[in-house]
């Protein structure tokens, strides 16, 4: 008889990997909603308004209750392909998840950002991401979280 630790069900993978992935994808979303909340904010700079560090914070913190939710929901829908096929591909390659999940949470985040701005009535829907520069800072955040939770779930 199979010791009942030595076999982990699919429920309980599933429950482990659920809290790390809850994690690492608050991560990414506030770190995007602050990027594009302080990229904007430098662009009314460059404009020749002064933006004092109070109204720094005081729009920050409203972003991150306004678009960051926003912003999640984008995630979602870029990291759940991108990371599932991620995680395929890390059980043929085990030596390689962590690059690839880190790597399929940039490339979904980038990916789920390019179809809402096909979709948006504007050009971007996302002013930091119209140009490279806004849009690797925003997809820095969801590499960075997408390692940690590779780390998270990594097995020992």
């Amino acid at each position: 008889m199979k010791d009942a630790n030595a076999i982990r069900s699919p429920d309980r993978r599933w429950t482990r990997h659920l809290a790390p992935l809850l994690l690492a994808w608050l991560l990414a979303a506030v770190w995007g909603s602050v990027v594009q909340t302080q990229w904007n904010l430098q662009a009314l700079v460059g404009l020749g308004v002064d933006v004092r560090a109070a109204e720094r914070a005081r729009t920050t913190w409203q972003d991150l209750i306004s678009f960051a939710p926003v912003y999640a929901g984008i995630l979602a829908a870029g990291w759940l392909p991108a990371l599932a096929a991620a995680s395929c591909l890390a059980r043929r390659w085990p030596r390689w998840r962590s690059s690839l999940l880190a790597t399929a949470a940039g490339v979904g985040m980038v990916a789920a950002v390019r179809c809402v701005d096909a979709a948006a009535p504007m050009p971007v829907f996302i002013d930091a991401t119209r140009h490279l520069p806004g849009l690797l800072a925003m997809a820095a955040g969801a590499v960075i979280a997408g390692l940690l939770y590779a780390r998270r779930t990594a097995c020992h």
